[in-house]
C-alpha cells in the first residue's frame, strides 16, 4: 500500500509545477506553468501575470484541464528572470509552489520567480 501512495505522490508532483523546454533554434524557452486544483479548488478563471506580460491581468488566461488543474505555456526569452503570480477569479493572488525562488515585492508579499 505504501508503494501505491508513493507512486501516486510522485506522479502528482510530475504533472504540477513548471516545465522548461529550451529551443535550439533561438534564445527562447517554452515554459509550461501548471497550478494545482488544490490551490484553487473553486476557481472559475486563473490568469498568470508577471513581468513577461507587463502584469496584464487579461493577457494569459490559463486553461482548466479535465483534472481541475490550470495550465498555460509561454515562450520566454532566455537569460532572464521573470517575477510572476497567479490571479484567481480576479481577486486572489497565489504564488507557484514550484518557482525557482521568491522575491519580496513593494507590497510586502512575495512574487514567484522563474529563471530561464
Amino acid at each position: 500500500m505504501t508503494g501505491k501512495t508513493s507512486k501516486r505522490s510522485s506522479k502528482s508532483l510530475e504533472k504540477v509545477g513548471i516545465k522548461k523546454q529550451y529551443l535550439k533554434s533561438k534564445p527562447i524557452c517554452r515554459v509550461t506553468f501548471r497550478l494545482s486544483k488544490e490551490l484553487a479548488p473553486e476557481a472559475k478563471d486563473v490568469v498568470i501575470v508577471g513581468e513577461f506580460n507587463k502584469w496584464n491581468n487579461e493577457a494569459n488566461l490559463m486553461k482548466r484541464l479535465k483534472d481541475g488543474d490550470f495550465t498555460v505555456t509561454l515562450e520566454l526569452e532566455t537569460g532572464r528572470e521573470y517575477r510572476f503570480k497567479y490571479l484567481i477569479d480576479g481577486h486572489r493572488w497565489e504564488n507557484d509552489q514550484h518557482a525557482d525562488r521568491y522575491e519580496q515585492n513593494i507590497y510586502g508579499t512575495d512574487d514567484s520567480v522563474v529563471v530561464v
